[in-house]
């Protein structure tokens, strides 16, 4: 069972297929203007690969992590949703990621990172390592004090940035692979739905380098993670409720004690 697809566009535009493990997916339009590669991977849970299942996964590393070293826009999937991702440094990339979704320049991109010592370099951490520890890998943004070390020119309108570290083998070795911070949004128009599956985004693949197809995400409820904000000593806020409410609180108030802070900062 084949994996690992990619498709190519030649010098003139063309129409072209792809094929899931279950169905085809439907004809899409490649432009001429940026090459998409298409990169199919196992499912997140899938468990046991065959030798060539992973020489698929780390090509489609390799791919996806030169396209992003290189300015590239890439859509991929995470632990609640597909998203959009470039590298957060690059200011070019960043602002590309704002017109392929035509998002307003006043929303904010979190980031994305692989390790929880990461976060340490890109914000300024006001909680405990064990807090970062409980939430994290897993479908919950945390909202800190941006550090000098971030791009300014990622959300200049704000001091604070979400960071993420999605419970994803393959994103959290992407971001290590690419040794620096990926900017991260949801995989569609703005204001439009959130998407489960690479084909519920067809019309954004022309604008990509790279689509990693991990398959349908197993919780499709679309919610999205869970947004806190952790800026102020001691409180929490929620900013999303997301798709890890409950579980979230639990932590925060159950088991390190913070109080929730509903007065917007």
């Amino acid at each position: 069972m084949v994996f690992f697809r990619f498709i190519r566009t030649t010098s003139k535009l063309l129409n072209t297929s792809s094929f899931t493990r279950n169905k085809p997916f439907k004809s899409v339009i490649m432009c001429k203007e940026l090459k998409t590669r298409v990169l199919r991977i196992p499912p997140h849970s899938a468990e046991d690969l065959t030798s060539q299942q992973r020489e698929c996964v780390l090509e489609a590393l390799r791919s996806t992590s030169a396209a992003l070293r290189s300015g590239q826009v890439v859509a991929l999937p995470t632990d609640t949703i597909y998203g959009l991702a470039c590298v957060a440094q690059n200011s070019s990339a960043v602002r590309r990621v704002y017109d392929i979704k035509g998002r307003n320049g006043d929303k904010p991109l979190a980031i994305c990172v692989g390790e929880i010592q990461d976060i340490y370099r890109f914000c300024k951490v006001s909680v405990k390592e064990d807090l970062l520890s409980d939430l994290l890998p897993g479908p919950v943004t945390l909202v800190l004090e941006r550090s000098d070390t971030l791009n300014a020119d990622l959300n200049p309108f704000t001091k604070l940035i979400g960071v993420r570290i999605p419970d994803h083998p393959f994103m959290r070795r992407l971001c290590q692979m690419c040794g620096e911070p990926l900017a991260l949004t949801s995989a569609n128009v703005s204001a439009h739905t959130s998407t489960v599956a690479a084909s519920e985004f067809e019309d954004l693949w022309p604008s990509l380098a790279v689509v990693v197809d991990g398959g349908p995400i197993g919780d499709q409820n679309r919610l999205g993670s869970t947004v806190v904000d952790l800026s102020v000593s001691g409180r929490y806020r929620i900013i999303r409720p997301g798709c890890a409410l409950s579980a979230t609180v639990k932590v925060l108030e159950g088991k390190h004690g913070l109080l929730e802070d509903p007065v917007d900062h």
